[in-house]
């Protein structure tokens, strides 16, 4: 539960970076970061899947260039559905989501690691803890 939390923050705190940094993407607050954030998770997880399938020829044909407009079309269906946000032109659509995944690769590392001082668990994620085998 946290750590989806953490993800979501981290996505929102990654908009908010994205709307001091890339021309015609707005963000009103952050209430709207956190819906956005959240909308931005859900079509990632249902809509990119499918566009990425529909368009496999085309990423074949331009070598994995055409991922960039799949990801510009998730970003632009996420800013239509969330009032608050925004996302107007090409540079947009584009640059948008590059420097979204760069903003968040970093937070969320940030948080990965506060996670880790916050409870101790030092198991990398997808690792069971180990126990004390002398118990």
């Amino acid at each position: 539960m946290l750590g989806t939390f953490l993800i979501t923050l981290a996505t929102a705190l990654s908009l908010l970076i994205v709307d001091l940094v890339v021309p015609g993407v707005n963000i009103a607050n952050f209430p709207s970061a956190l819906i956005a954030a959240v909308a931005i998770g859900l079509i990632n997880s249902s809509v990119k899947p499918v566009l990425s399938t529909l368009s496999l020829p085309l990423n074949l044909v331009t070598f994995g260039a055409f991922s960039l407009v799949v990801n510009g079309i998730c970003f632009a269906l996420a800013a239509f559905l969330v009032p608050g946000f925004s996302a107007h032109g090409i540079i947009a659509f584009i640059l948008g989501p590059v420097v979204l995944s760069l903003a968040n690769t970093f937070i969320g590392n940030y948080f990965a690691e506060r996670n880790v001082a916050l409870t101790g668990n030092t198991s990398t994620p997808g690792e069971l803890p180990q126990g004390n085998p002398q118990q």
